[in-house]
């Protein structure tokens, strides 16, 4: 008897579930309707309807998702416990999923509704929006060009290749490469690959994908036991076993030519997914390295040190001679601020970025017009762990394109962190990792081929509101970033689960409509301003911070220091730049007016004499009192900074550095005509700044709320010509207030004039 009442309760609990979902639905697909009818309205009065179609189709794509999700509750009450924050309510969440995405479809058709309807009445403006053939987009030096305009492109990583979903969110192309393509030791390649190549057409702006994590059997037994190692990384052989050289040599000259030149190259070769090369005791990813390493380690030894005796007494060693030298790897961390240590690091550095040379140059003999990048986390060089072999600075150099899988964390599932205290969403990846890469090679696209703005492994919300979409990626192209790959896509064309979608799919973007709908309303506004934003992307970066990677290698918390340095001016309107040895070597001393030395106890000699030859031509230097005493193996410099012809000022804190690099700009004219004052209820500032004069002399002014709290703004002209301010928002065409009050993520883009004195 109790069965058959529990039986009867289950029933009249479903049916008015199956009702709700029934009526959400039928209330979304009614909006959908009238949406379209608006649009058909919008079009007949000449107003561009792209973005409001996006909308359209982003709804319609979820509401068939929603259905599979209703019948596949226990699929994804799976996925969601192997989420932390889920796991312990998967099944209510799978069941409760549906009704949130039809719910949230129906609050995007809802808010694309009120919008068209004041586009209609004239009640606010908006600039046409470019509708994007990638097919003719072409890369033209440090921007992506269609009808010569910039643009700014995104997709996602694994999405299917099918018009609904690449008619409004993205259609990179592309090719997959792997060394198991290579049959045998004669270099044939698989068949099916060769056709596919031959057969495959022109195509669409795109970017090979090189994969490490495979290796054919038949090369495992060829270059020994050895050769496959560190196989739980994304490099999963021996990059110094003379058998890899073999491998990738055959495999780009039976595949390389039948892509040169095409169209879905033009992004260009991507030479690893997240390379790292750790050797470093208790680290995670640490791995092994073989003879080969380590007689290359011999050599690199002798060219440097050129005598055992120095060398023996850099390390406190008795050596007979260079043959002779052993060091244990893994290596200890408490050996970090030695000699060895210093060596080993700086070794493991040069030798990966040779290999990834020898990459470049080969896939360079069959397209010699090829360009490249690697996607190296940001963090291996905003974290304060250098031994992981992956220099930052010069791999950035010696790519053609820029690239990174820039993150930005904002809803740590466990744990806590120092920025979550301050500010709405991480990001140190974003603004200082991407000041370096642009100080680095200022001519050059950035392309982030796996953009962790909405998800990472650890950072997930559901729930999350839309605006952390707008946020993230209209902040990262103020920084300097051109196209994205975003993570992630993990659906097939029917909305089905990818089998390999993992721990990062419950919580993701495959389940946020509203997510997905502000990534494209973004993007479309992006390239909507492109111009705006390109020249707020070239901005002079006058303010330099010195970085050294001396320091980096050998101080336990150096990156710390430079990111407190950075933050005390990342909100007072400047494009930040960075100095190294090479950007002084190779760089033009006027594109900055001043370079800040903080907390860098160590540098070499070459690095030392970078900054004496800035002086030498007027540069203006300011200085602590702890930069610059010693060398990488912590002996005192015989030499210091002489001011020269140029000047050097002294500080002793960070307040005062940062007082005087201000006083330095204002006193030559090279702050901002805008001045942005921000009142919050933090003990910091939270509104991250940019603004430029156009060629109208009115000043364009974007403003991105990174604070945790609500900020108000008193924004005014500093001219003495003018008086008052008047500011209209460039995304409505209408007049808003000079004093705003942003909430957490906002986006406040503006043109800033005032009236003229007579």
């Amino acid at each position: 008897m109790s069965k058959i009442i529990y039986l009867l309760s289950f029933v009249v609990i479903l049916i008015p579930s199956q009702a709700h979902a029934r009526s959400l639905e039928a209330q979304a697909r009614v909006k959908i309707q009238t949406l379209n009818a608006l649009i058909v309205t919008a079009e007949n009065a000449g107003i561009d309807t792209l973005k409001e179609k996006m909308s359209v189709r982003t709804a319609e794509v979820f509401l068939d998702y929603a259905d599979w999700d209703e019948a596949h509750k226990s699929i994804n009450a799976d996925y969601f416990r192997q989420v932390s924050a889920y796991k312990n309510t998967a099944d209510q969440t799978a069941a409760e999923l549906p009704d949130f995405e039809r719910s949230e479809v129906i609050l995007l058709l809802d808010e694309a509704i009120d919008y068209l309807t004041q586009l209609i009445n004239g009640e606010v403006f908006r600039r046409p929006i470019p509708n994007l053939d990638w097919a003719r987009v072409t890369h033209d030096g440090d921007q992506l060009t269609f009808n010569n305009q910039p643009v700014f492109l995104a997709d996602y990583t694994w999405k299917p290749d099918i018009d609904r979903l690449t008619e409004y969110h993205g259609n990179l192309d592309g090719f997959f490469l792997m060394s198991p393509y290579v049959v045998n030791q004669y270099g044939a390649i698989k068949s099916n690959i060769v056709g596919e190549l031959r057969d495959k057409p022109n195509g669409r702006i795109g970017f090979i994908f090189l994969n490490h994590k495979n290796t054919p059997q038949w090369a495992r037994t060829k270059y020994g036991p050895g050769f496959a190692m560190r196989e739980d990384t994304y490099t999963a052989y021996d990059i110094d076993n003379p058998g890899a050289r073999e491998l990738y040599s055959m495999l780009f000259k039976g595949t390389v030519p039948k892509m040169a030149g095409k169209k879905y190259t033009k992004l260009g070769y991507m030479l690893c997914n997240e390379p790292h090369f750790y050797t470093t005791e208790r680290v995670w990813a640490t791995g092994p390295v073989s003879e080969y390493t380590k007689d290359k380690f011999r050599v690199w030894l002798q060219q440097r040190h050129r005598s055992i005796s120095r060398l023996n007494g850099l390390w406190k060693a008795n050596f007979t001679d260079f043959d002779d030298i052993t060091i244990t790897i893994p290596i200890s961390q408490n050996l970090q601020g030695t000699a060895k240590w210093y060596d080993w690091v700086s070794f493991n550095m040069d030798r990966v970025t040779d290999w990834y040379r020898f990459l470049k140059n080969e896939i360079r003999k069959y397209d010699p017009v090829a360009k490249v990048h690697l996607k190296i986390m940001p963090s291996l060089w905003t974290g304060n762990k250098r031994n992981h072999g992956i220099d930052f600075e010069e791999l950035t150099r010696f790519s053609e394109i820029i690239g990174n899988d820039a993150g930005a964390p904002s809803a740590l599932m466990w744990g806590h962190e120092e920025w979550q205290d301050r500010y709405a969403f991480e990001w140190k990846e974003i603004c200082m990792a991407q000041d370096f890469q642009t100080s680095v090679s200022p001519e050059k696209i950035m392309f982030n081929s796996e953009s962790h703005f909405l998800s990472t492994g650890r950072s997930r919300d559901l729930y999350q509101k839309s605006d952390i979409a707008r946020a993230t990626f209209w902040l990262a192209h103020m920084h300097g970033l051109n196209a994205s790959q975003i993570w992630f896509w993990a659906r097939k064309a029917d909305g089905s689960i990818k089998n390999n979608a993992g721990k990062g799919y419950g919580g993701s973007n495959n389940q946020q409509p509203r997510i997905v709908n502000e990534v494209a309303s973004t993007f479309m506004d992006l390239n909507s301003f492109a111009e705006e934003i390109m020249t707020m992307q070239r901005q002079r970066k006058a303010l330099r911070l010195f970085y050294s990677q001396t320091s980096a290698i050998n101080k336990d918390d150096h990156m710390d220091d430079v990111f407190e340095l950075y933050e005390a001016l990342n909100f007072e309107g400047l494009s930040l730049g960075f100095a190294t040895r090479d950007i002084l070597a190779e760089q033009d001393p006027n594109n900055w007016d001043v370079i800040l030395v903080r907390k860098t106890e160590y540098v070499t000699q070459a690095e030392l004499s970078a900054l004496q030859a800035y002086l030498d031509q007027g540069g203006t230097v300011l200085l602590d009192d702890v930069s610059l005493k010693l060398n990488e193996y912590g002996q005192t410099h015989r030499s210091f900074l002489r001011a020269g012809n140029g000047t050097i000022l002294r500080t002793t804190s960070l307040g005062q550095m940062v007082d005087k690099a201000m006083a330095i700009l204002t006193e030559r004219n090279k702050l901002p005509e805008v001045r942005v004052t921000e009142t919050n209820n933090m003990d910091h500032k939270g509104c991250q700044w940019k603004c430029f004069k156009n060629a109208d002399g009115n000043h364009i002014l974007s403003v991105v709320n990174l604070g945790k709290g609500n900020a108000t703004l008193s924004i005014e002209l500093t001219s003495p010509n003018y008086t008052g301010t008047r500011c209209m928002d460039l995304f409505n065409g209408i007049t808003v207030s000079s004093n705003p009050t942003l909430k957490p993520n906002e986006v406040f883009f503006v043109e800033v004039t005032g009236h003229r004195r007579r």
